[in-house]
């Protein structure tokens, strides 16, 4: 249901925008999230957005550099990164809960998309 898009090869300062589409049937009233997971490494999360948008929040390593941002005319989340780190390099993945209101947590988000992955490298 979920499929992330938009990782890729980038050096240090750079930036891209990752993309993930959800099912209109659901996704559209539900909180949806990013998380990021490096290897032997737990899922960390990094940003969601309530189902209007009215509301977004953040891991404190990405504030100020990444921006969340959803269309629901087009089932799709977003994943502005900016001023990419080597430390940012991680699979991307984005997920769909059913609770209401800001969730950070990776349990409490039921719905997982494959993820995409991120490199920062000069």
């Amino acid at each position: 249901q979920l499929q992330a898009s938009g990782g890729g090869l980038v050096q240090p300062g750079g930036s891209l925008k990752l993309s993930c589409t959800y099912s209109s049937r659901t996704g559209s009233r539900h909180v949806m999230g990013w998380f990021r997971q490096t290897p032997g490494k737990e899922r960390d999360f990094v940003a969601c957005i309530t189902w209007n948008g009215a509301n977004t929040a953040y891991a404190d390593s990405v504030k100020g550099r990444f921006a969340i941002a959803r269309d629901n005319a087009k089932n799709t989340v977003y994943l502005q990164m900016n001023n990419l780190q080597p430390e940012d390099t991680a699979v991307y993945c984005c997920a769909e809960s059913t609770f209401q209101g800001i969730q950070r947590l990776a349990a409490r988000y039921r719905y997982w998309g494959q993820g995409t992955l991120v490199t920062v490298s000069s």
